[in-house]
């Protein structure tokens, strides 16, 4: 279980971050035809950034502590 929760934290934290930072996921709406969602998309990729981070470090933490 706690093996599963790291790497389900990092696998999250890294599409979220990838998501982001990056205008991969602008340009694929774009190419959708789903641009009018860019707008809303920091409501969404933001504290789901932020959930894997707290997530990933939740596992390490208990990874640690056994």
């Amino acid at each position: 279980m706690k093996d599963r929760l790291l790497s389900i934290g990092i696998v999250g934290t890294v599409v979220a971050a990838v998501c982001c930072f990056t205008p991969v996921l602008v340009l694929l709406l774009s190419a959708v035809g789903l641009s009018a969602t860019i707008g809303y998309l920091d409501i969404v990729l933001l504290p789901a950034l932020a959930i894997f981070i707290l997530m990933t470090g939740y596992a390490l933490w208990r990874r640690q502590r056994q």
